[in-house]
């Protein structure tokens, strides 16, 4: 080959190994929610990066992005490399499959050469320059104490179950290095956690809608969904990344079911999983409202579990409640029996005949239903045992009309179901109950 054949030959190869490293670069092509910024609310160096988004605005890809500029001190989201860092999941479960290993993940965000070593066995990620992330589960607040660090990455943080005690103690952690910072990825939700963030000078907020990242999502998703939800409460917070407080008319109120969250329940003397079944299992249909209510001696009452679900055939939901209730080795099941009672019952029975069933009729419409126990809650007499978000969404926006999205609300449904059912057992004494 001629000189200048191997001149060209070599200009070819470097445009492409730059090209690579440009596609490598991930604050070349980020957008502006996405970039670094380096003040505050107050106008000094951040502490906390906010960045609120809707379903799909890139929240995943940038927290991936961000710890892998911090591991090898690449500007501009870092001046030097850090060592140690905190990965916190909703679950274990989440934090593995969205945050590790998930398409916006660490191990397929980063090129070849920096990939980090995973380990399931360890919940750790080595990094081939000896920086170390560690990964935890907001589930197990406890599991943050000893650990330090010099940052952390936090998604999701609106749907964590414990989110205060989970994040105060990732703050005792936050001890390494000159500046310590954490940058959190959700969608937003009006949690006291999220308020106090958005005031804090230390905090640097950035807001997205999911259109902001639309040519990277599926043209049907955005058709169909977009289009479906825009402009409804839930789409406002869900696609828009809006922080949606309490609707004016709402049974319920933010500050009264934070008011009601506790860290576990007493002895309970009966305990209940109530089903809202759905009238049909096609896709798009409503959620199977599935909620475990406790009961104490003292008549006060406890919402255990809220494990509702969408898409779920008849045998996939039954099997799910009677699941949770050998779990929570409960005393019935409660299931509403207006559409299809013989179908409820027949799927019930198909999975575990020996469970004993309560059924119940709705005379009256679902507002005047969750009335009653709506006021226990404003006399201090229901209990949350951690937090329920998707529950507490809907409470939250449930008025005369309903839900503001028109769809029906499965999960206050099913609780109002549970918590009515173990009223009328400690006033009358005990309902009638069949066996399957």
């Amino acid at each position: 080959m001629s000189g200048a054949g191997l001149t060209h030959a070599w200009l070819e190869q470097e445009s492409f190994r730059a090209q690579n490293r440009l596609a490598a670069d991930f604050a070349v092509f980020a957008h502006p929610h996405q970039e670094h910024g380096a003040l505050g609310n107050d106008g000094r160096p951040w502490t906390t990066w906010l960045m609120l988004g809707g379903r799909g605005a890139g929240k995943t890809r940038t927290g991936a992005e961000w710890v892998r500029a911090l591991v090898f001190g690449r500007s501009p989201y870092a001046s030097h490399a850090y060592g140690r860092i905190a990965l916190i999941g909703e679950t274990w479960h989440d934090a593995r499959e969205v945050m590790v290993e998930g398409e916006s993940g660490l191990l397929r965000t980063s090129p070849l050469h920096e990939r980090p070593t995973w380990t399931a066995s360890r919940k750790r990620l080595d990094w081939p320059n000896g920086a170390v992330g560690q990964v935890f589960s907001a589930d197990e607040p406890e599991g943050l104490r000893g650990p330090q660090f010099e940052a952390a990455w936090c998604d999701e943080l609106a749907k964590w179950r414990y989110a205060e005690a989970t994040f105060d103690m990732l703050q005792f952690g936050l001890r390494l290095g000159a500046r310590p910072r954490q940058l959190i990825t959700t969608t937003p939700r009006p949690l006291p956690v999220i308020k106090r963030l958005l005031v804090d000078p230390r905090t640097r907020v950035t807001r997205a809608p999911t259109q902001a990242n639309k040519d990277y999502l599926s043209p049907v998703f955005l058709d169909a969904v977009v289009g479906r939800y825009a402009g409804t409460r839930m789409g406002r917070q869900e696609l828009d990344g809006e922080l949606i407080e309490d609707r004016p008319d709402a049974l319920w109120s933010r500050a009264l079911i934070e008011a009601c969250r506790v860290v576990e329940p007493p002895a309970l003397s009966k305990i209940v999983v109530a089903i809202d079944p759905p009238g049909t299992s096609r896709k798009g249909a409503d959620a199977c409202g599935i909620v475990a209510v406790g009961r104490a001696e003292s008549g006060w009452f406890y919402v255990l579990e809220d494990a509702s679900a969408a898409g779920l055939s008849p045998s996939a939901w039954a099997s799910k409640a009677i699941a949770l209730y050998h779990r929570l080795n409960a005393n019935n099941i409660v299931a509403e029996v207006n559409m299809g009672g013989e179908m409820v019952r027949a799927v019930l029975r198909e999975v575990d005949h020996t469970v004993p069933l309560k059924e119940v009729h709705a005379t009256r419409g679902k507002y005047l239903r969750a009335e009653p126990v709506a006021a226990l809650y404003e006399q201090g007499k229901v209990k949350h045992v951690g937090c329920f978000p998707d529950l507490e969404d809907e409470m939250c926006d449930f008025g005369v009309e309903g839900l503001s999205s028109g769809r029906s609300p499965d999960r206050l449904d099913a609780m109002v179901w549970g918590i009515t059912s173990l009223m009328s057992n400690f006033i009358s004494g005990g309902p009638r109950i069949r066996l399957l």
